[in-house]
Order: structure tokens, then sequence, then C-alpha cells
């Protein structure tokens, strides 16, 4: 267990400054790039868990880079590298301050919403009728406001964005655009996989020049929901819940823990044994979502591997 990246306190050459988030180390370099560094830290209901998860971080970058690479001839992004299994160099850009959730299935937040009763989400009506994990007749779009450090990330409308001036409606319609066309190919490669590709969120930013592009992670565990296709119709007839690949099985069982990120709750204590099934339940997505075996990077000392990689791209 010990032989995980929790932390990370670098300093490498024409570094700038350091920002953490819930799971990635972002250090910024002289020529306007980025190096980002996917840890193993697990967050979940914006909590970060006490513990890291073997190879998440690895396996979180591993499946970013493969799906930017499977997109970028629809949309542009940010990445330009990655030097070592846990790391994506790209392009400095300025983050839009809103994540672009969609979502194909009534699944998750979007299903806890409608068991309370709304039928408005993002101020997106959902229609009448639904029970969990049925499809919506057309993909909904419904953004959360990017949460600083410590903050949950909050539902927000379309208008809301415009009405404050969060992002211009000339971008917000390239936003919407690209989510769209993100998410259909998402689901098509899902599909090849015998996967549904359930809900997504994607991250965007803006370069020097003005140019919108992909950044952060995409169709990871950790910002989608994928279901098996197989046996699917079935489970949805007979009210049974659906065989996903997704983080929801860890919130699952903090919720089942009497855990959900609300004030005076207590983070239950993840025994070695259940971090190592997490992992292994990583290790099966990255399988799935990529269709290629998981070749598990050296984690002798994930630090210096990191630091020699890097000095090595850098040159």
């Amino acid at each position: 267990m010990n032989n995980t990246i929790t932390r990370t306190n670098f300093n490498f050459p024409g570094q700038i400054s350091v920002y953490k988030g819930k799971v990635r180390d972002v250090y910024a370099l002289k020529d306007d790039r980025l190096l980002m560094i996917a840890t193993d830290r697990l967050s979940a209901f914006d909590v970060v868990m006490p513990k890291g998860i073997p190879y998440k971080g690895q396996i979180l970058n591993q499946i970013a880079t493969k799906m930017m690479e499977a997109t970028k001839d629809i949309v542009p992004n940010w990445l330009e590298a990655t030097p070592d299994p846990n790391v994506a160099v790209g392009k400095k850009c300025e983050p839009f301050k809103v994540e672009m959730v969609i979502r194909g299935y009534l699944s998750g937040h979007a299903a806890r919403e409608y068991k309370a009763g709304k039928r408005e989400l993002c101020g997106v009506k959902m229609p009448e009728g639904m029970k969990e994990n049925d499809r919506f007749p057309n993909p909904i779009i419904t953004p959360a406001t990017k949460a600083e450090q410590g903050d949950h990330d909050e539902d927000i409308s379309r208008e809301d964005i415009l009405k404050r001036g969060i992002v211009s409606e000339d971008d917000y319609k390239v936003l919407e655009d690209y989510t769209r066309k993100l998410f259909e190919r998402g689901r098509q490669i899902a599909k090849e996989r015998g996967l549904i590709l359930v809900d997504t969120k994607y991250e965007f930013g803006k370069t020097e020049d003005g140019k919108i592009v992909l950044i952060d992670e995409i169709h990871t565990p950790d910002s989608s929901r994928f279901f098996y296709m197989k046996g699917y119709e079935e489970r949805q007839e007979n009210n049974e819940p659906q065989k996903q690949l997704s983080k929801e099985f860890v919130r699952q069982w903090l919720i089942e823990n009497g855990f959900q990120g609300k004030e005076g709750q207590q983070l239950p204590e993840m025994s070695d044994e259940y971090i190592e099934s997490v992992s292994e339940r990583y290790i099966e997505l990255y399988e799935k979502i990529t269709g290629e075996k998981f070749e598990k990077a050296d984690v002798s000392n994930i630090e210096k591997r990191i630091e020699d990689n890097v000095l090595k791209y850098l040159g």
C-alpha cells in the first residue's frame, strides 16, 4: 500500500508555480507549458480520501491520453506529451470556470435529484415517468461551477452562466458544440468495447491566442460512468441495478457506510483489502475502456521515476 503517490513536491527546471487539485498536481513552467501529475489520490463527494489507490494515477493519465488522441480530430486539446505513466505535459490555458457535464441516462446525481421529486436539472427539463438508468430521449447538458479547493461543485444553468458572465455566449456555444461532439465520439468508442457511455464531464480552457481546447481528463472512470451493454435492457426491465464501470462503486460504498461529504459525517475507515479491491476495479476499468492489457509501471520509487522521466523530457 505504500507504493502510491498521494502528494508531490517537485522543483523542475523553469518551474513558476504549483496548483494542487483534488487528484492532479499542476506545475506551471516558464515556456507557457503545464506539467500535470495524476496522483493516486481518490476523491468522492468532493472529499479526498486519506489513502491512495495503487496505480490509479497511471490509469487515469493513460486513459485520458488515449482518449485525447482518439478525439483530437474533432476537438483540439492541450496535450503535447506524456513523459511518464503519471505525467502529461501541454499548453498552458486559462480554464473556464465550468465543468460541462453531459448525461445520456438518468443515473448518479441526476437520478438522486429525480428521486427527490425534481424534474428540472440545471434549467433542463427531465421527462416524467423515468426510472433510474433509463436513457434520455436526447443527451442533456447539465453544467457545474468549478469549485475552488475544498468547495463543492454546484449545478448551474446555461442562463445563469451567461447572466453571471462566467462564460461569454460565443464561447459557451463552442463549449456546448464540443461537448456534444466528444460525447458522441465517446459513445462510439464505448460501443466498440461493449460498453455504454452513460454520462461524463469535460473541462475546457483557452490558450493565449484565444483557441478553446479540451483540458484535464476525458472518458476516465473518475469523470465518466459506463454501463455494460450486454444485459442492459433486461436489467432495466427487471428493475435491477446496472453493471457499471465508474467511480460510483466507491460513492455507493461510502453512502452505505454513512458518508456523503455532508457536515458532521465521519469518513469510514478503508481497509487495505478494500483499497486493493478498488485498485483491481480501476485496472478492470482501464482494460475494458481501452481494450488493452494494463501494464503496471514500476512503483518501487514513484517520485524518483517521475523526476527522472520529466528531467529527461525537459532535456
